[in-house]
């Protein structure tokens, strides 16, 4: 099989280094790519949201598979375009990915369905964004209705800053605080079956102790000791098969990965958000945990075989991601700065790139906000943590920050 990734950040690394190991992938291609991913795969220059480029090299290369990784390529058609040229494609057409793309389609999609989450008004004016805080009260909830690469969303007990947010969007979706802890599940579909992944969370916010701006995440573990038994079957029961199912009846069959961000309330999970795509820093260490070939899976996946597909396998461990985030990330990030101490040799560790590139001189330099995801495994989260900071204190990067507190709660139980 020969399988073309589209993409350039960290959990394209992720997917690209996970079909490598799958023994009937043979040619593993990525576009455009990044310094590290070049270490796993073939890299060729292409705009990700052009579809008719994309599928152009698809059909160059002769590949079997085109992977999408980010949101933008999926919402601007480009699973489409592939498709339409006859090649099997993982992800969502254009009209099904608006279950990220558009917050207020989301919505409606789920009270179609039946699926619990936060209510919510959609605002368009001032005067609707102020009367939806003022019906819910603080913490805020301010959500960018169209796609804003992770970092649309602003939780705050700030009146002002709420309207000020809602002020700089064209549409907001204004929601409930869901209280409660995080945690991100990915469901594999294929138009009318899913399988779930292992669930997973993420850190947002940019410093210790969940303090400063919302970000694309700055780091993830595997699996959560402290999640109640039975989550994932929970949630495909009562969230993402009734919404793959509601996203058939209207025509337009979700394939790809579902991304539910959740929260576990005292009444049970109810979505945050659906996201169209694996989600950036998870997937680096949910599939460092799988144990199933990749290729062969989302392969089906793409080709509507997954219910024939046998039951997905698991390594035993835990896996932790620490995000090395560039100076002034998450709002104006400085990019150039040259990397040392690669590769990493702590054992069970290893590092995957997400803002990389080699400058005129060879080096390897920042080339984005967040710049390297540091992976550690172990016998438990604790052991994996460990492995994760013993290398990133290896790395030097002139004005890097990072988070110290990754899986520390869950490392500590």
């Amino acid at each position: 099989m020969r399988v073309l990734v589209i993409g350039s950040g960290g959990r394209e690394h992720a997917l690209c280094r996970a079909l490598r190991l799958d023994p009937a992938v043979v040619e593993v291609h990525c576009a455009p790519g990044n310094a590290g991913i070049a270490e796993v795969a073939t890299l060729h220059q292409v705009t990700p949201t052009d579809g008719a480029a994309v599928t152009a090299l698809a059909e160059r290369l002769g590949a079997d598979l085109v992977v999408i990784g980010p949101e933008a390529p999926l919402v601007a058609g480009v699973a489409d375009a592939v498709r339409a040229a006859g090649i099997a494609c993982f992800g969502p057409s254009a009209e099904a990915a608006q279950v990220e793309g558009s917050k207020a389609f989301a919505k409606d999609v789920m009270t179609a369905a039946g699926v619990p989450t936060a209510r919510a008004y959609t605002c368009t004016t001032e005067e609707e964004a102020a009367a939806a805080l003022d019906a819910f009260g603080a913490p805020y909830v301010v959500k960018d209705d169209g796609l804003a690469a992770g970092k649309g969303v602003v939780v705050t007990d700030s009146r002002e800053e709420a309207l000020e947010h809602a002020r700089a969007c064209e549409r907001v979706v204004i929601e409930e605080y869901l209280d409660g802890p995080e945690v991100s599940l990915f469901a594999l579909c294929d138009g009318t079956s899913a399988v779930a992944l292992q669930p997973a969370q993420d850190f947002k916010r940019a410093y210790d102790g969940d303090k400063g701006p919302n970000t694309g995440g700055m780091g993830a573990y595997t699996p959560l000791p402290w999640a109640p038994e039975g989550l994932s079957e929970q949630v495909m029961a009562e969230i993402v098969r009734p919404t793959v199912t509601e996203m058939a009846r209207r025509g337009t069959p979700y394939t790809g990965v579902l991304y539910a961000g959740l929260a576990l309330t005292a009444d049970g999970p109810r979505v945050i958000e659906f996201n169209a795509r694996f989600g950036d820093p998870e997937t680096q260490v949910v599939l460092d945990r799988l144990e199933t070939p990749l290729g062969e899976l989302l392969l089906a996946c793409a080709t509507g075989a997954l219910a024939g597909h046998p039951p997905l396998r698991w390594r035993d461990g835990a896996a932790v991601t620490v995000v090395v985030a560039a100076e002034n990330y998450p709002a104006d990030p400085v990019k150039g700065d040259p990397i040392a101490g690669l590769p990493v040799t702590v054992e069970g560790a290893y590092v995957l790139h997400a803002g990389t590139a080699l400058d005129g001189n060879n080096r390897l330099v920042s080339n984005g906000g967040r710049v390297l995801n540091v992976v550690g495994t172990g016998a438990d989260v604790a052991q994996a943590r460990a492995r994760a900071y013993e290398a990133l204190e290896r790395i030097t990067m002139r004005g890097s920050h990072h988070r110290s507190d990754i899986a520390l709660t869950a490392a500590s139980a």
